[in-house]
């Protein structure tokens, strides 16, 4: 997989057709909760395998965290380390900002991925779009 920081608007186009053919069709989370007010502040990431997109994430500063968001691979393409891809990705951009520490909300089904990836627990679970979820840290 090809990951880019979605700089031009077809690459942040991409980004948001992965976002919402993963979050609102699949997850069914309400389109005016996925698109929020963020997008603007964020770095955008896009993941392409025979330049289709099918990978996308976005990334916030906040506090001394990098804050990994929206990390999502379509259903077919899942299985091949994807997601793994694109956070180590993410991981190098928020070290080249000069930040040591991620953070992230993660949906409770995913939460032993995050974890064998080095993330650790640190709330117990919460809804967010109607989706238990828990926040995980890790040290870069």
């Amino acid at each position: 997989m090809k990951i880019k920081i979605a700089i031009t608007d077809e690459e942040r186009n991409d980004a948001y057709y992965v976002r919402n053919t993963v979050f609102v069709e699949e997850q069914n989370v309400p389109p005016e909760e996925e698109i929020d007010e963020h997008e603007n502040e964020a770095t955008h990431f896009v993941g392409y395998v025979n330049e289709q997109p099918v990978a996308a994430s976005r990334l916030r500063f906040m506090d001394q965290y990098g804050k990994l968001e929206r990390i999502c691979v379509r259903k077919e393409y899942r299985g091949n380390h994807y997601g793994k891809e694109i956070i180590q990705f993410m991981e190098d951009e928020i070290k080249n900002q000069g930040f040591q520490k991620a953070k992230l909300n993660a949906q409770t089904h995913a939460e032993g991925f995050y974890q064998s990836i080095g993330y650790k627990t640190i709330s117990g679970e919460f809804m967010d779009a109607g989706i238990p979820h828990v926040t995980m840290i890790k040290q870069l």
